[in-house]
């Protein structure tokens, strides 16, 4: 079992003026403790389960820039990239752009989008779902074109690119990883099984059946089941002397027997520098063998 960690709360003591530090010296932390990815929400305000939209919320990829810099190993994505929010020819050079500069370890997470209340507040475009949903596999059409290097134009129903060229190309091979997220059965999953390495599923009553459901899609798709990494979104808290340590590596064996590989989540008291000496002395090595 591996594990992830989604900083969505940008609301700390000190402000807008103290994220700078703040940021660099948590993620900084979590890639010597052994956090395997680094992720941010894609979105412009934050969310109801985070806090009221009036909070502090940065956007995504300048973030994921910024803590490139102060990383060495842990991979970097959004879990996840609101489809409808950029161009997919911007979203490709885009996370090529951060791969390049982070030396290989950039993802795409992507998914169907479904802030409505954001979108209208800024005037971002956004669509009824069914849409939003082709939209979301002509961009994973439109992403992995280019990042082969097929030069050429591409025709979708919603989208036209006269040139899809992608100079330079992206370090990961053979592309950076696509990760879907999303539970829906009947469109998401199947995305999943005709494009992405991994998934990123609720942990919730459903999570076996929603397993099997993307092992069906897979067969549809003649996908090795295997090939696709499950990842499911985790809180964690161990306690402030790290009391619930056990309890959370109890509940990831559980998680694990069912195969997921990776538990990719927020932190309680992620700034308080004992959390991170936690992950490093106690979780990592107790989950490593899950």
């Amino acid at each position: 079992m591996r594990l992830g960690l989604h900083i969505s709360d940008f609301t700390q003591p000190g402000g807008a003026p103290a994220l700078r530090g703040q940021l660099a010296t948590v993620a900084s932390a979590a890639d010597r403790a052994g956090i395997d990815r680094i992720s941010v929400m894609d979105h412009v305000w934050q969310i109801g389960v985070n806090g009221p939209p009036e909070h502090e919320m940065l956007e995504a990829y300048t973030t994921l820039g910024y803590l490139a810099a102060h990383t060495e190993r842990a991979s970097l994505l959004t879990l996840v990239t609101g489809v409808t929010y950029r161009s997919p020819g911007l979203v490709a050079k885009i996370v090529t752009t951060l791969d390049v500069l982070s030396g290989g370890r950039a993802w795409l997470g992507i998914g169907a989008a479904w802030n409505e209340e954001e979108s209208k507040g800024l005037g971002l475009f956004f669509p009824p779902l069914a849409e939003r949903y082709e939209r979301l596999e002509e961009t994973l059409q439109i992403c992995l074109q280019m990042w082969a290097g097929e030069d050429r134009p591409y025709e979708g129903r919603y989208y036209q690119l006269g040139r899809t060229l992608n100079s330079p190309q992206a370090l990961s091979h053979p592309h950076p990883p696509i990760l879907i997220g999303g539970s829906g059965e009947k469109k998401t999953l199947r995305l999943v099984a005709r494009y992405a390495q991994a998934c990123n599923l609720w942990n919730d009553e459903n999570l076996r059946h929603r397993l099997e459901v993307l092992r069906e899609h897979c067969a549809a798709e003649n996908r090795p089941y295997e090939e696709i990494e499950k990842t499911v979104s985790y809180r964690f808290d161990l306690g402030e002397r790290g009391e619930r340590v056990n309890e959370i590596v109890d509940d990831l064996g559980r998680l694990a027997e069912l195969g997921v590989q990776v538990a990719h989540g927020s932190f309680a008291r992620v700034w308080d520098p004992r959390t991170m000496d936690l992950v490093a002395e106690q979780l990592v090595p107790a989950v490593s063998d899950l």
